[in-house]
């Protein structure tokens, strides 16, 4: 298994502007999404796709691997929160809430996050379903990276909305694998195993985050 982080890392302008970001990505997480992002960007000129954007934290990395490579990165979210940011549960946050609305809305925190950043040109946000935006989109992609609703529903449908338009070769990273279910959900885990069994090469184990990259030639 090879270590994609041997001689990749962000500017540290970028790493502060991670660190100081809303999320819940740790650093060693997040240097080995960039790397697997810079690397799969590199090779193939393809754009780079994030399902779950909550506040741009991650963002914040796929953006710089997408400037380094001349390249885009996407991010998709319907913005309102997933299932445990709702009030009354674990990770709500009740500075996202839209007070006219009384729902949660991560996109204005996600725009100043990136701003901050000076990274929005390299950007581009996708608001709206997963399944939707996955149903209507044509292009080819260089790394697709689930990290959106942790139920079986919706980790399931963004790796059978997403996956196939991975270019052979490309990497699927997933995040929150968790195989002990104490240490969390284990929806995330199930898609991991699935991507292992369809013929995914694993390369990379940094804590809950996982890079696979792709066969070459495959029916998936």
């Amino acid at each position: 298994m090879s270590d994609l982080r041997e001689s990749t890392r962000p500017a540290p302008e970028v790493l502060t502007a991670f660190e100081a970001a809303t999320g819940f990505m740790p650093v060693d997480e997040g240097l080995a999404l960039y790397a697997a992002a810079l690397d799969a960007a590199g090779r193939t000129g393809l754009p780079v796709l994030e399902i779950g954007t909550y506040c741009g934290r991650s963002a914040i990395l796929l953006a710089a691997a997408a400037r380094a490579t001349g390249t885009t990165a996407l991010t998709v979210d319907h913005h309102r929160g997933s299932e445990e940011q709702q009030p009354g549960w674990e990770y709500h946050d009740a500075s996202l809430v839209d007070g006219e609305v009384g729902r949660m809305d991560t996109l204005p925190r996600f725009r100043r996050t990136l701003h901050a950043a000076g990274l929005e040109d390299h950007v581009v946000a996708l608001v709206g379903r997963s399944p939707q935006i996955a149903a209507l989109w044509g292009g080819d992609l260089a790394l697709v990276f689930i990290d959106g609703g942790h139920t079986d529903e919706h980790a399931t449908g963004d790796y059978e909305g997403w996956v196939p338009h991975l270019a052979p070769e490309g990497l699927l990273v997933v995040h929150d694998v968790f195989p002990d279910p104490a240490d969390g959900g284990q929806a995330p885990y199930r898609v991991y195993l699935r991507a292992l069994d369809e013929g995914f090469e694993e390369i990379s184990v940094t804590g809950s985050l996982r890079v696979l990259r792709r066969p070459a030639v495959t029916g998936l």
